[in-house]
């Protein structure tokens, strides 16, 4: 039972108001500027127009609502935990202060591969975004310093059986380049940027935050007065709302608007990164569910709007493309200052969905340092800037050699299990403090208890279970190093197990 001894909470909530070197500089637009950093990037670009063409039709803002009613259930539990527990770790610290010591280490250890991977992911993508826009002035970057070494074989595979499933494991190939410099290069400039503080971290994000936020603003007023001047396109396109269902479950019908809400759930993954800064806040049992929840509905706002404004522009069925909002406006012959501005409010996008991941993971690696399951010099905080100076080194440049060698394809597989199981985990958790220490004082208290935390649980679940077979065992693969790395060194060496 050792392996689930849990945290006392009153242990975290003095370490909460001790001094750890960290500067508490947030506030909650901070928190919530963090937040929409995290989530509104390039997918919200491309996801919206190919969920719609494939799954739900215009009724692709009712996936967005699905979508945001499932998140929300997570949502009000990281409000409960952040405003009792009130220090960085986010779903780590939360699990180990209510499920127990080996869960929190899978908690960690799959924080570890959401926030990684996905930097280098959202890195290439922003490797790639850049191309584009010089290709445009015709500066062409060399093919050999632009793209990864390394890709996906398809015409090489590996059959494997494990008697409940099968699937072809992938191998890699070369492919001629060198490295992807575009990619490593936002990898360090961030790195560094977040490595001088988290103020100054903080005013890069929210400038970001303001050109993705005000694009997309003046796309839905500039689809509005497109709309006031030529009613009957938006009728047309918007009708039938939901398109009938074509026989195969998951394309239109409401199937389709539920099998859209799964295509697009990941649009909204990042909020959690909000509460990794907690112990950089001002006043984190006020502001961390401010700007846990307060991101969740702006975004909503967007998300639902610009895709009913997608929508309403071009047919639905047209919408399966790779850049659907500048094949929209280029349809309606919108002024060509819009392509432009969705080129920027994309790279703007994908510029802090970077920064909010490098910025998440060492304050991971801090916490866990903090409790003995990782090396002491993880936990170091620099004297003059406040940030965990050496875990932000060791994760930017992590990301940067996966950013600069690995395709797209490939680690985007990575990163969606993990960010469920930590959700399920922080469900599960309020449900158990709610029934093993009721008389904890709760600043914020998730509502319809115990019913909110269990269809969060179920809602992780099921769509873990959506994900094809190989990304199941890409998780059992890094969880298998987790558990070599936990009993060879982190059983051994926790506090709480020291006393």
């Amino acid at each position: 039972m050792s392996l689930f001894r849990t945290k006392p909470i009153a242990d975290l909530q003095k370490e909460a108001g001790a001094e750890h070197g960290y500067k508490r500089t947030l506030g909650p637009i901070s928190l919530i500027s963090l937040g929409i950093g995290s989530v509104v990037g390039a997918g919200i670009f491309v996801q919206t127009g190919q969920a719609a063409a494939l799954y739900g039709g215009p009724a692709i803002a009712l996936s967005f609502i699905v979508s945001g009613i499932a998140c929300l259930f997570a949502g009000l539990c990281y409000a409960e935990l952040a405003a009792m527990i009130p220090v960085s770790g986010s779903a780590y610290t939360y699990t180990y202060g209510s499920l127990g010591e080996i869960l929190a280490w899978v908690v960690g250890w799959c924080l570890i591969l959401e926030y990684l991977f996905s930097g280098a992911a959202v890195a290439v993508s922003w490797s790639g975004a850049t191309r584009d826009i010089l290709n445009e002035f015709h500066l062409a970057l060399p093919a050999s310093l632009a793209s990864a070494p390394l890709d996906v074989d398809p015409d090489r595979t590996i059959p494997i059986n494990l008697g409940f499933f099968t699937f072809q494991l992938q191998t890699l190939k070369t492919t001629g380049a060198l490295i992807n410099i575009p990619a490593v290069f936002i990898s360090l400039l961030l790195t560094y940027i977040l490595y001088i503080g988290i103020k100054e971290s903080a005013g890069f994000n929210n400038l970001m935050v303001v050109i993705k936020v005000g694009v997309l603003l003046a796309l839905v007023g500039y689809g509005i007065y497109y709309f006031l001047g030529h009613p009957d396109t938006p009728k047309a396109n918007w009708h039938p709302f939901i398109p009938a269902n074509t026989g195969t479950w998951g394309e239109f019908g409401w199937s389709g608007v539920f099998r859209g809400a799964g295509a697009i759930f990941f649009a909204y993954v990042g909020f959690d990164c909000v509460s990794s800064a907690a112990q950089e806040t001002k006043n984190p049992q006020r502001d961390l569910p401010v700007g846990l929840l307060g991101t969740l509905l702006i975004v909503s706002f967007l998300f639902i709007s610009v895709s009913l404004v997608l929508t309403g522009m071009v047919h639905y069925s047209k919408l399966n493309v790779d850049a659907p909002f500048i094949y929209a406006l280029q349809q309606i012959q919108a002024p060509a200052i819009f392509r432009y501005l969705i080129e920027a409010a994309t790279l703007a996008g994908l510029t802090s969905v970077i920064l909010v991941s490098l910025l998440g993971q060492p304050r991971i690696f801090y916490s866990m340092a903090r409790d003995g399951l990782l090396p002491s010099y993880f936990a170091k905080i620099h004297p003059k800037y406040g940030t965990p100076h050496v875990t932000t080194w060791i994760t930017g440049v992590s990301c940067a050699i996966i950013a600069g060698l690995f395709p797209l394809n490939l680690l985007g597989e990575l990163i969606s299990i993990g960010t469920l199981l930590a959700f399920a985990l922080v469900c599960a958790g309020v449900l158990m403090l709610r029934y093993t220490q009721p008389q904890l004082p709760r600043p914020f208290k998730t509502p319809l208890v115990p019913l909110v935390p269990i269809l969060g649980v179920i809602t992780c679940i099921v769509q873990m279970f959506s994900l094809p077979a190989i990304t199941w065992l890409n998780l059992i693969v890094w969880m298998a190093i987790g558990f070599a790395v936990y009993f060879g060194y982190s059983r051994k060496h926790s506090k709480l197990a020291k006393g």
